[in-house]
């Protein structure tokens, strides 16, 4: 790991929030890129791994994420709020000095404020993507989580294939966020059918 600086996640919750405040009702069932994982099953995604990545920032442990269809009644206003609670945590230097316990790994928390930078802002795309709202990203952001990606899958290439699917090929010159896209195994090309 080449970093232990803190990183800002508010401008990319705030992104993400942007988005998931707009997503309609009848998009719910929709597909998303991530294979198999319906619109509302990334909403609860999103909703548990802020949940579990501020808890993480607080070095509280929490248990092993799990994801499902069933999104909060109120997910409108919780998961932008439960967003905005992720970033203020990992705002607190402390949260990236020691160990933290995402998902019940224990993990350098400098490292676990990159997931959480990574995740917030890799399925902030795939939601966007998925319900046809624009998405642009904090380019620092994006670069901060090339590095991780890239340095994740030096150091840990099996964890790497079990989370993310196989890398996708994109030119050298391709944008930023398509490189992130592309490292961590989707299509920068992706959209739903029809």
């Amino acid at each position: 790991m080449t970093t232990t600086t803190p990183l800002d996640l508010t401008s990319s919750v705030a992104e993400v929030n942007r988005v998931v405040t707009a997503v309609a009702d009848d998009q719910l069932a929709g597909p998303t890129p991530c294979a198999e994982t319906s619109v509302a099953a990334l909403l609860d995604h999103l909703h548990g791994l802020a949940v579990g990545l501020r808890l993480a920032a607080l070095k509280q442990p929490t248990g092993a994420p799990s994801a499902s269809a069933d999104v909060p009644a109120d997910w409108r206003t919780r998961i932008p709020r439960e967003l905005d609670e992720l970033a203020d945590a990992w705002r607190d230097p402390a949260a990236w000095e020691g160990t933290s316990e995402p998902g019940g790994i224990a993990l350098p928390a400098a490292w676990a404020g990159r997931v959480a930078l990574n995740e917030v802002l890799v399925h902030g795309w795939d939601l966007a993507v998925a319900t046809g709202r624009h998405y642009a990203p904090d380019p620092a952001a994006v670069r901060a989580c090339i590095d991780y990606g890239r340095e994740f899958a030096a150091a840990a290439p099996e964890a790497r294939n079990s989370i993310y699917g196989p890398e996708v090929a994109v030119p050298a010159d391709a944008p930023e966020l398509d490189q992130l896209l592309g490292l961590t195994g989707r299509d920068p090309g992706w959209r739903p059918a029809g």
